[in-house]
């Protein structure tokens, strides 16, 4: 089970490297493309907004199709939206390949976490699911610095082929060793989108996107806004990108535990709190390298823990939906994601790169608000638990991995 569980998460790093690298590598690909870094940081927009549009349609049009079938035609078409970026000549071309990229991150992801949890037994079907989404986390931590780095020895367009051959090389080993996992029955689209008639989802939902979008307002422009700490060294960059990625694990791993112990609202008004703070400071703790790092330490721990609390608070506001809404959390992940390539363009044109820190703490501030609002509401449709949540029926608690 394990082995097939890593052919799975090999899958998502490529997907989470695909989505991370391009912040790395931007000022490279802005040269190249003859484009402003605001222009090219679009290209993350395109990726991370096709990702979250798609996704359910996409389960929806293909919920007849074998799932073995399914993760490898996501991986191939991905594979294909990179060599379009890695050979493509023109901005407006690349922008269309990133599109192709996103539809198969969109047909791939989702898919393998239903997979992971048809492959492991009811006991252990939080862990399955904790290894394949571990992918996506690893890829902070290994694939976006190695990505970079690459980019900063060569060519940006190399990075891509790196991508292209994790995407095949997770196709081949899932065409080889996974066993045929029969196609779901049909859920129509409107049926998927039934938890956005619940104010508490909506706003749980909205949540995510605001701390996602402030996150990501400096992270997409991560290589120039913190260019006066890595002197425009690509390896010392990588370097921050590395201590990043490993903060963001941990915070993911930490953030279910935490969860468990006291409760979602406590982490993530306490993860929000102390991001927003974090962010504040950034104009200031960007000059060196020392002090980004331990930002970055910061950033990561509080921005990666607070998405298990999330779905933890979505899975108590409705056990039998959980499914569901952990899905739309994943393109509300996205879609926040996507929307910081404009607000950090604009961020960029109105205070410069160095203050991106305080337009990104803006949005991180506005996800507390609607994080309480969200608390409020749940608190009101039943007897409130130590989170703030209505008890569940007599049913056991489902793991925050989930």
């Amino acid at each position: 089970m394990y082995s097939r569980l890593l052919l799975l998460a090999l899958g998502t790093f490529a997907i989470g490297t695909d989505s991370f690298v391009v912040a790395g590598i931007l000022p490279n690909v802005a040269d190249d493309l003859n484009v402003s870094n605001s222009a090219a940081g679009q290209l993350v927009t395109v990726f991370a907004l096709s990702y979250a549009v798609l996704s359910p349609v996409m389960a929806a049009a293909t919920a007849h199709w074998p799932r073995k079938q399914l993760l490898i035609s996501g991986l191939l078409v991905l594979a294909l939206g990179n060599v379009l970026t890695a050979v493509l000549p023109t901005f407006g071309l690349v922008v269309a390949s990133r599109v192709v990229a996103g539809l198969g991150a969109a047909m791939f992801t989702p898919t393998a976490s239903v997979t992971a949890s048809t492959l492991a037994p009811p006991e252990k079907r939080g862990k399955a699911l904790a290894i394949v989404m571990a992918g996506l986390s690893g890829a902070t931590a290994l694939g976006a610095p190695i990505g970079t780095v690459i980019g900063s020895q060569s060519d940006w367009r190399t990075t891509m082929w790196f991508v292209v051959a994790l995407a095949l090389v997770a196709a081949v080993g899932v065409m080889t060793m996974l066993p045929a996992v029969p196609s779901l029955p049909p859920v129509k689209l409107s049926q998927r989108l039934t938890p956005l008639r619940d104010t508490r989802i909506v706003f749980t939902l909205l949540t995510t996107v605001l701390v996602l979008m402030g996150l990501y307002t400096v992270y997409t422009y991560i290589a120039i806004s913190f260019d006066r700490a890595t002197d425009g060294n690509g390896t010392t960059l990588a370097v921050l990108l590395f201590i990043w990625g490993i903060a963001a694990t941990l915070g993911n791993l930490g953030g279910g535990s935490l969860t468990d112990k006291l409760g979602s609202r406590v982490v993530i008004n306490s993860a929000i709190v102390i991001a927003a703070l974090n962010f504040l400071l950034l104009p200031l703790s960007s000059r060196n390298t020392v002090t980004a790092a331990l930002a970055l330490v910061v950033w990561g721990l509080c921005g990666w823990g607070v998405l298990v609390p999330q779905q933890h608070r979505l899975i108590q506001i409705n056990p039998a939906g959980a499914p569901l809404s952990i899905a739309l959390n994943a393109a509300a992940l996205y879609l926040g994601v996507s929307a910081s390539g404009g607000t950090g363009a604009a961020g960029i044109s109105l205070f410069g790169a160095y203050n991106l820190g305080l337009v990104g703490a803006v949005f991180i501030v506005l996800g507390l608000g609607t994080a309480e609002i969200a608390r409020s509401l749940i608190a009101r449709r039943g007897k409130p638990s130590s989170d703030g949540a209505p008890q569940a029926a007599p049913v056991a608690e489902p793991s925050p991995r989930t």
